[in-house]
């Protein structure tokens, strides 16, 4: 199955390539950042002071986890933790660890698009917690859920955390949360993590710090292109740009071509001509009010029902039923 479905993710992987760098402006889809090399180096950003949203949400699923478990188990002795977009699973293994005290039985289910990251955690895991039952699976998030969130009479909690609905922007965030319902029962909830709007300058330096960390993550897309799409992108002669907007809460970043150059993606029998200055875009970060929120979980039929924050309220945890 595995096997299966990772021929599909490169399948999707070229084609979504091709379509984004032969439209007019350029784009990539920043889920492909994530490799084996794309995963380590978000690990870094993850440890980096200026990327406060790791440590936020952290502290606030360790200082209210009690709660947010007895909320997840409420009037059920079964269910089924379905992770979209896993990672390391730092932050969840909180609420695993709560979890495992109680007397409710449940299972973990981390879907990521990375099977390498999904190979790290199963591993993690087995060493940590070896009686907490792990069903990974590999692949996108609505399709992933389809296959294994309609199986079982299991409580379901759909958990999105890491500000992960910020990649996209409000119109598709209110269309995934719709497509999420479709999968819940009435007792069901998704566990929402979202960045909150903040000063723009520590917005801006969570996103370019100066050691070029976050630089080597945006351009690990072009080195994925490389090697397994036969491309000859020279990563050197693109440029990382990061821009954010208070008034709409969006972050932005580029790949911004330093001069004219040609470049071919043999793979996809492609040549591409950029032009000094032209740009790809990679990847949106949006930020989010309380207010902001409320009308997107109200378009998609869901309504708010808890929120958590960390001390200074960078970063809030949403509880989210159906209305």
């Amino acid at each position: 199955m595995e096997e299966r479905t990772l021929i599909k993710t490169d399948l999707q992987f070229a084609q979504e390539v091709k379509k984004g760098l032969t439209d007019f402006p350029k784009h990539l889809s920043s889920k492909f950042i994530y490799d084996q090399n794309g995963d380590r180096i978000f690990q870094k950003i993850m440890e980096m002071p200026s990327y406060y949203l790791t440590n936020c949400e952290y502290d606030t699923l360790k200082r209210n986890r009690r709660k947010i478990v007895d909320l997840f188990t409420q009037n059920s002795n079964s269910i089924n933790l379905i992770e979209l977009g896993a990672g390391d699973g730092k932050k969840t293994k909180l609420l695993l660890e709560e979890l495992s005290k109680g007397n409710t039985c449940f299972k973990y289910s981390p879907i990521d698009i990375s099977q390498n990251a999904l190979d790290l955690l199963q591993s993690s895991l087995s060493q940590e917690y070896p009686n907490i039952k792990v069903d990974p699976y590999q692949g996108t998030y609505i399709e992933s859920l389809k296959t294994i969130g309609n199986t079982g009479d299991e409580k379901k909690i759909i958990l999105f955390l890491g500000s992960n609905i910020g990649n996209l922007l409000h119109e598709q965030a209110v269309l995934f949360l719709q497509e999420l319902k479709k999968t819940m029962k009435d007792e069901d909830m998704i566990f929402l993590g979202c960045d909150q709007k903040k000063d723009p300058q520590t917005i801006l330096d969570a996103y370019n710090d100066p050691e070029g960390i976050t630089e080597a993550f945006n351009k690990n897309i072009l080195a994925r292109i490389n090697t397994e799409l036969e491309g000859n992108f020279n990563l050197d002669k693109f440029k990382h740009w990061e821009v954010y907007d208070p008034q709409t809460g969006t972050a932005k970043s580029y790949l911004v071509s330093i001069e004219p150059q040609d470049v071919s993606i043999k793979a996809l029998d492609l040549e591409l001509t950029f032009a000094q200055w032209e740009t790809i875009h990679t990847e949106i970060s949006q930020k989010y009010d309380d207010l902001t929120i409320n009308a997107l979980v109200d378009k998609a039929g869901l309504k708010i029902a808890r929120a958590y924050a960390d001390d200074r309220d960078y970063f809030k945890n949403y509880i989210l039923v159906k209305k």
